[in-house]
């Protein structure tokens, strides 16, 4: 074999490791990723089925339900609102009325199954996916009011 058949064989194994190692990281990236959906989303089907997402919005005064660490209440982005079961010990600023985002799957009853429940941190931050969502149903319902 001449030296340079043997550079070029070193130079095609080199780049085919490079794109099996590259298509590997993209994989792991892709089945890793978390989308963030607001109510209206999901219940639009927009929201995968059968993937895990991030479900933001508001927790719905009134709609809290505890028994032990099971907890039930619902989520709402003022326009449509989804109900949330989780079992675990739920994050200190966990409160009605306050912002919420839940990371979990929709079941086949369209209730959202939650793995991990994150609360606001402080009096005036909420999540900038879940800010955006409100804002977005906020505006969808006031163009459907002034339609009428």
């Amino acid at each position: 074999m001449t030296p340079r058949r043997k550079r070029l064989l070193l130079v095609a194994g080199i780049a085919a490791a490079m794109s099996l190692a590259t298509a590997l990281v993209l994989n792991a990236l892709r089945s890793n990723m978390v989308f963030f959906y607001s109510p209206s989303q999901v219940a639009a089907k927009e929201a995968p089925a059968g993937r895990s997402f991030r479900l933001g919005g508001l927790v719905e005064r009134g709609s809290v339900q505890r028994d032990g660490l099971a907890v039930r209440f619902i989520v709402t982005d003022t326009v449509r609102s989804i109900p949330v079961r989780y079992r675990g010990a739920l994050p200190d600023l966990f409160k009605e009325g306050k912002g919420v985002v839940a990371q979990g799957q929709v079941d086949a009853a369209g209730v959202f199954i939650a793995r991990e429940v994150l609360a606001k941190h402080d009096e005036n931050y909420m999540p900038p996916e879940a800010g955006d969502a409100l804002n977005r149903a906020r505006a969808g319902q006031l163009a459907v009011e002034l339609a009428r």
